[in-house]
């Protein structure tokens, strides 16, 4: 998002669960389109809110997984918020060999890239 739009809006990627490294697939699928994912870290929205951010100034969450809607759902009896369920393929585990792998990585990739341009138009970067 940030490298589509710029950083004129704060946006936040957290999951239910904090896994801290990032799948290698993913470094890799997204370096071809010129996103440096190395130094990005996952957090969980507990992580969040133990680090700072105040999940009640974000506008708009967009959950990927049925499990981050509930947890958004969740969230939304104490803050306002709006919620859109994206239901976005998981690549984890899928295809035979690195080459079907990438491809199913890709393929994520791709669907995400797709919404987002569907949301906020083409991207200005």
């Amino acid at each position: 998002m940030k490298r589509f739009y710029g950083r004129d809006v704060y946006v936040q990627s957290a999951g239910v669960k904090s896994d801290l490294e990032i799948d290698g697939f993913t470094i890799a699928v997204m370096h071809e389109i010129g996103i440096d994912m190395e130094q990005h870290r996952a957090r969980s929205f507990d992580d969040m809110q133990e680090w700072g951010d105040d999940l009640s100034t974000f506008d708009l969450v967009v959950a990927l997984s049925p499990a981050s809607q509930r947890k958004v759902l969740d969230l939304t009896r104490v803050f306002h918020m709006d919620i859109e369920y994206w239901p976005i393929m998981d690549p984890t585990g899928m295809g035979e060999g690195r080459e079907a792998r990438l491809t199913a990585y890709r393929q994520t990739r791709d669907q995400i890239r797709d919404r987002l341009i569907g949301k906020f138009g083409q991207p200005i970067f």
